[in-house]
């Protein structure tokens, strides 16, 4: 049962996927800049432009059933209130319409004008009392809405981001899936309030329409349809505004992304440099100048056919308001309904004309942004499919008995627990290919790591050591093969479980907008005396010493007394983080890129010291630092051509003696 909506859901998605990606290459940018293409994630532009109000209403329940779940989950008491009040105040706007009836009939009887004022005190206070109840009933519900848009959207957030931390790395190298993701964080993300917003605007104009029509239908059966003969124009009216509006943003697509390319360049740090050196700013402001105008004149255009059509709109309005106005004085030269009714039918239809140009909005943005929203449900599923069953699993969690609950459904399957450590890794004819990749980057990869060795992966850029590093650490499943950790497969451990126990100094590692202390711990609690262990065995020690604030120095100057660090600095916390986390696996993917020749060589000394006991494997293009490994091992084309020492590699004369001949030659030429 669970199950079925989303199936559901994603057939409905996946059903216009082709479609909409269609119209959003047939949109042309008339921008005169070529280069710029429509995004993919705006393509639901494209569909919306080709759906009719037939289409929207047959859609629009299912549209509405989502959203309305949706803001069940984040506060059902808030949901409740805005629902209701809502439908509450729909009954006091018909019930002070009818009581009008009696004020009219009072005002407009035959006698003294105190006597009649006074007969219609009665449903005046009805009226007051109604009006008064209304308002407050929406007041309320309007405070219960803007109390759930936060939760919504929190809920929404959170949603997306759980997903994203746990899905398979491999799915970030799938660009089908990153067009996804950039719908789902970008618009689909920003709808999730919108649509419950534009829900509860659907219910409040239905609510004021039903309202209107419910009182002409009391006060005379024929008063209805002069209701519809003037809201019509105005809801045709709303209609094809709306659907120019949605032809120009897709002409307007590609300027806008351009605009936002070059407002990026101009207004950002890391280019203000060159900006400056290459005297590139009156070029930028020319090119920004120039969509700025095509935007500019765009709009315009837009604007004057809106206006063309809205007048149009209101004429037919008021052509069928004059045909309404004969037709109640018709009814009342027949004697078909008395002067008080015909005055209060005069205001109903204004109350419906109001409230259905409400509905035909609402109705328009409802099921817009549940489109944009359906792309976020769509890859909240997608990638909750891709989160294998073992990432599920809370770092807390026991894999002994989760091994237990999911054991009778498929053993081979069980998450298992990792030994508490490992006498020897394994990795036993492994391969990998990288989504949309057409060659694998790993082909039949064997190899040992034993306990309280150092290991080398040395090969030419391509060769796949960076990706069998990551397989080794637990970022990426093997397609074919396994990697064990003393008989243990690595593809049934919880990954937190494998991570926790797993160190990575890594070649691109992030600049982390927090302190230096947080740069080292990355959230983990631990003792003030194993940071500053870390942070002495990196190097990091010397950099945190220059710091305004030392350890609590925040590494961003974008931010109020935040610090600016060089490559190298960066370098060492990186490697200081690694150091932190005193794992039984340490694995160094090009440690040195950002060092001199002089840090570069106090690093690798200070990795051999604090490998002591522990296992390193280390991979660099550097081959002078792998001189002392235990076990190098030599790749090419994703597969392992060479293993032994340095000495026996050296004499067998191949690929890693080739390569460590021409490094070396470099050097005695610099000499």
């Amino acid at each position: 049962m669970g199950s079925s909506p989303r199936f559901s859901l994603r057939g409905f998605v996946r059903a216009f996927r082709n479609r909409r990606r269609t119209s959003a290459d047939a949109a042309p940018d008339d921008s005169g800049l070529p280069e710029v293409s429509a995004p993919v994630w705006y393509a639901r532009t494209g569909e919306l432009n080709s759906t009719g109000m037939r289409t929207m209403a047959r859609r629009l329940p299912a549209v509405i059933g989502r959203s309305a779940r949706l803001a069940w989950r984040a506060n059902p008491v808030d949901t409740t209130v805005t629902i209701a009040f809502n439908l509450i105040a729909g009954v006091f706007t018909a019930f002070g319409l009818l009581a009008t009836t009696g004020v009219l009939t009072a005002l407009l009887a035959a006698g003294p004008t105190p006597d009649r004022v006074r007969a219609a005190l009665p449903s005046l206070a009805l009226v007051a009392g109604a009006i008064t109840l209304r308002s407050g009933l929406q007041a309320a519900a309007g405070w219960a809405q803007d109390r759930l848009n936060p939760q919504v959207q929190r809920l929404v957030e959170l949603r997306l981001y759980e997903a994203t931390t746990a899905v398979e790395l491999a799915a970030l190298d799938d660009s089908e899936f990153l067009d996804d993701l950039k719908r789902a964080e970008g618009r689909g993300m920003r709808s999730a309030t919108m649509v419950v917003q534009q829900a509860v605007d659907v219910l409040t104009g239905a609510v004021g329409l039903a309202a209107a029509a419910g009182t002409l239908g009391v006060l005379h059966p024929l008063l209805l349809p002069l209701l519809l003969l003037t809201a019509l124009p105005e809801g045709w009216a709303a209609v094809r505004a709306a659907r120019m509006r949605y032809v120009t943003e897709l002409r307007l697509i590609g300027a806008l992304r351009r605009k936002w390319i070059l407002s990026d360049l101009m207004a950002d740090r890391g280019q203000a440099p060159e900006i400056r050196s290459f005297t590139m700013r009156g070029f930028l402001l020319e090119q920004y100048d120039q969509v700025a105008a095509h935007q500019r004149a765009v709009e315009l255009a837009l604007a004057r056919r809106q206006t063309a059509v809205r007048v149009l709109g209101d004429m037919m309005k008021g052509l069928a308001t004059a045909g309404v106005y004969v037709a109640l004085g018709l009814m009342l030269w027949k004697g078909a309904v008395p002067l008080a009714v015909a005055g209060t039918a005069v205001l109903a239809i204004r109350t419906g004309q109001t409230s259905l140009a409400t509905l035909v909005f609402a109705v328009n943005r409802c099921y817009e942004e549940g489109l944009y929203f359906g792309d976020y449900l769509e890859f909240c599923a997608e990638a909750e499919a891709r989160t294998p069953e073992r990432v599920r699993l809370l770092p807390e969690e026991d894999p002994e008995k989760d091994s237990e609950k999911v054991s009778a459904e498929d053993p081979a399957e069980a998450p298992v627990a990792l030994p508490a450590d490992f006498g020897r890794i394994t990795v036993e004819d492994v391969t990998f290919t990288y989504p949309g990749a057409d060659a694998p980057s790993l082909n039949g990869i064997s190899l040992r790591v034993e306990r309280g060795e150092v290991v080398a992966l040395v090969g030419e850029n391509g060769s796949g050591k960076s990706t069998l590093a990551k397989i080794l650490a637990g970022l990426y499943d093997p397609d074919t093969g396994d990697v064990r950790w003393d008989g243990v497969p690595l593809r049934r451990v919880p990954p937190e479980r494998l991570w926790e126990r797993v160190a990575v100094i890594a070649q691109d590692y992030t600049h982390w907008p927090m302190t230096a202390r947080q740069n080292i711990t990355m959230g983990r609690k631990a003792s003030e005396e194993a940071l500053l262990a870390a942070a002495r065995s990196s190097g990091a020690d010397e950099v945190v010493a220059d710091l305004a604030r030392g350890y609590d120095t925040l590494l961003d100057r974008r931010f109020e007394g935040g610090a600016e660090l060089s490559g190298g600095q960066w370098q060492r916390l990186a490697v200081g983080r690694g150091f932190f986390r005193d794992a039984p696996l340490l694995i160094c993917d090009e440690p040195t890129a950002a060092l001199d020749a002089r840090a570069e060589h106090h690093l690798f000394e200070r990795i051999r010291t604090h490998a002591d006991g522990r296992t390193v494997l280390l991979i660099t293009h550097r081959l002078a630092s792998v001189r002392h490994a235990d076990r190098i091992y030599v790749l090419e084309h994703g597969k392992v051509v060479e293993e032994g020492d340095h000495a026996s590699l050296m004499a067998h004369g191949g690929l890693y003696a080739d390569l460590y001949g021409l490094q070396a030659a470099a050097y005695r030429a610099a000499g």
